[in-house]
C-alpha cells in the first residue's frame, strides 16, 4: 500500500468505461486515490481544480488526443508525470509521446503488473522531487531529462566521454539506485550476442552448464548502456527492437518470456542517420533509440572546460592509484595554456593519458608545463644554410638534428603499439630497480632519479606490485613478490 502517495490523487483518462474501471480498481488496491475522466474536456476540468501526482491518459480520446493534453501540461509547467497508453504497434505515437515529455508509455493490451510498476516509478519520482526537478544539458537537447524514462542516444567522437554522459543520465533518473550496466556492442562476437544480451538456460547449447542472466536481466529496473550501438549486426538489431517494443526477453532455451524494465541509453561515434540511409542500421530501431539525442562536442570545441575536466580526471586517477591526501589534483596555468594549444584528436581519453604521464614526472603540488610530454613548437627537419655555417664554424656545436626516419636502420622493426612498447620497457626498469634495492621503493626511486610519489604513480599505472605499504618512510628493506 502507498499511503504516503495518497495525499495527491492520480488522474486516469480513458473513453472505454470497462478499461477505466479496471485501471481504477488496480490503482485503488495499491493505495492510491484515483480521479477518472472519459474525455479531454473532463480531464482539463479536473486539472483546473487541483494538482495530481501522476496523469495516465489514453492516446485516442473522443474530443482530442492524449498527446495534446501532454503538450499542454508541459507548456504550462505543470508538475505531473504523464504516462501515455498507446494502441499495440503504434511505435510512432509512443516515440512522439516520449519526445513531448511523457514519463513513460504503455502499449495495449496493458499488462497490469507492468502498469503498476510504471505508475509506482512515476509516483515515487514525483513525490520525491516535486515540480522543480530538472537536469539542464548543453545544447538544449532536453530541459527535464529526469522527468522521463525515454531512451537516450549519445553521439560524439571517440574519447569524448559518452559513457560519462550516460552515467550522468542514469544518476539523474528515478533509477539512480538501481543497476547501471555498460555493454560495448562492438566487442562481443556475433555468435554470442543473443546469449550475452538475453541470457540462456542450462542445456540450451553445448557448454551451457547452468542458467545465466543476460545484460537485460542484470540491468533490471536500472539503465542498460549500449556503447557503439552502430556496430550491432542487423540480425541482432531486429531482436533488440522487439525487446524494446515488447519489454520482455526470452533467454535461449526458455519457453516463456520475462518482463523487463530498463532504460536504454545508447552511444555511437557514427552518423546513425547515414547508416540508416546506407542500409546498415534499421530505421525503426533508430527512431526507437533516438528519442532524446545528446551531442557531445569534441574537446577542441570546448577548451574552456579543460580546467574542470583536468581536475576531475586527476581526482579519478588519484583515487584509482590510492594516492590519498598527497595526490596531485591541479594543473598550473602555464601547463593549462600548453594543453589549450594541443589538437587532442583523442579527446578526453587522450587528455587522461597525458595527465597519467605528467603525474609520473611531477614533483610539486601541481602539474607544471615541464611535466607535460607534448610538443611546444614544430621543429624543422632540415637546417637552414646559416645554421649549417654556424655549426661548421663553432667547435662543440651539436650536429644536425635527425628525424626518426633518418636515424632508423632500414632493418629495424617498429613496434606495433609505441605506448605499450614503452610501458613494457619502463615496467622492466622499475622491476629491476626494485629487485636491486630489495623492494625498497624510496631507494629504487632515488636510483632512477624519481621521488617516492613519482615511483608510486609509475608502479600503480604499470601494475608493478610490492609487499610494502605506501608509507612515506619507505626506506626499510623488505622482500616483495
Amino acid at each position: 500500500m502507498v499511503s504516503a502517495q495518497a495525499q495527491q490523487p492520480l488522474l486516469v483518462i480513458d473513453d472505454e468505461p470497462d478499461l477505466l474501471t479496471l485501471y481504477e480498481l488496480t490503482l485503488v488496491r495499491e493505495g492510491y486515490d484515483v480521479v477518472c475522466a472519459g474525455t479531454v474536456a473532463e480531464a482539463r476540468a479536473a486539472l483546473d481544480q487541483r494538482e495530481f501526482l501522476v496523469v495516465i491518459t489514453d492516446m485516442r480520446l473522443p474530443d482530442g488526443s492524449g498527446l495534446d493534453l501532454l503538450k499542454q501540461l508541459d507548456a504550462s509547467g505543470r508538475p505531473e508525470r504523464v504516462i501515455v497508453i498507446t494502441a499495440y504497434g503504434s511505435a510512432e505515437n509512443a516515440v512522439e509521446a516520449l519526445k513531448a515529455g511523457a514519463f513513460d508509455y504503455l502499449t495495449k493490451p496493458v499488462d497490469l503488473k507492468q502498469f503498476r510498476n510504471v505508475v509506482a516509478s512515476a509516483a515515487r519520482r514525483q513525490a520525491r522531487d516535486g515540480p522543480n526537478a530538472a537536469l539542464p544539458l548543453a545544447g538544449g537537447a532536453v530541459q527535464r531529462l529526469d522527468r522521463s524514462m525515454a531512451p537516450v542516444l549519445v553521439q560524439g567522437e571517440s574519447g569524448t566521454g559518452k559513457e560519462l554522459v550516460a552515467r550522468a543520465v542514469h544518476e539523474a533518473s528515478a533509477r539512480a539506485a538501481l543497476p547501471f550496466v555498460a555493454v560495448n556492442c562492438g566487442a562481443i562476437p556475433e555468435n554470442l550476442l543473443e546469449a550475452e544480451f538475453f541470457g540462456y538456460r542450462k542445456g540450451a547449447f553445448t557448454g551451457a552448464v547452468e542458467d545465466r542472466e543476460g545484460f537485460f536481466q542484470a540491468a533490471q529496473g536500472g539503465t542498460l548502456f549500449l556503447d557503439e550501438i552502430g556496430d550491432l549486426p542487423l540480425a541482432m538489431q531486429a531482436k533488440l527492437l522487439r525487446v524494446i517494443q515488447e519489454r520482455a526477453v526470452r533467454p535461449i532455451g526458455a519457453t516463456a518470456e520475462q518482463a523487463t524494465q530498463v532504460r536504454i541509453v545508447s552511444a555511437t561515434h557514427k552518423d546513425l542517420a547515414a547508416e540508416v540511409q546506407a542500409g546498415r542500421f534499421r530505421q525503426d530501431l533508430f527512431y526507437r533509440l533516438n528519442v532524446i539525442p545528446i551531442i557531445v562536442p569534441p574537446l577542441r570545441e570546448r577548451r574552456s572546460d579543460l580546467p574542470q575536466i583536468c581536475r576531475a580526471l586527476l581526482q579519478r586517477i588519484a583515487a584509482d592509484a590510492g594516492a590519498g591526501t598527497d595526490a596531485i589534483t591541479e594543473v598550473s596555468d602555464e601547463a593549462l595554456s600548453l594543453l589549450m594549444q594541443q589538437e587532442l584528436p583523442g579527446n578526453v581519453r587522450e587528455l587522461e593519458n597525458l595527465l597519467h604521464r605528467a603525474l609520473t614526472m611531477a614533483s610539486g603540488h601541481c602539474i607544471e608545463r615541464a611535466d607535460l610530454d607534448v610538443p611546444t613548437a614544430t621543429l624543422d627537419t632540415e637546417d637552414s644554410p646559416a645554421e649549417m655555417q654556424w655549426r661548421s664554424a663553432t667547435p662543440g656545436a651539436p650536429g644536425p638534428v635527425q628525424t626518426p626516419a633518418q636515424s632508423r636502420q632500414p632493418d629495424q622493426d617498429l613496434p606495433a603499439n609505441l605506448q605499450a612498447h614503452l610501458d613494457r620497457i619502463e615496467r622492466d626498469v622499475l622491476l629491476r630497480a626494485l629487485q636491486k634495492h630489495r623492494y625498497n621503493r624510496t631507494a629504487a626511486g632515488e636510483s632512477l632519479g624519481l621521488t617516492l610519489r613519482q615511483m608510486r604513480y609509475r608502479m600503480a599505472r604499470l601494475g608493478v606490485l610490492s609487499d610494502k605499504s605506501d608509507g612515506e618512510a619507505d626506506d626499510t628493506p623488505g622482500m616483495g613478490g
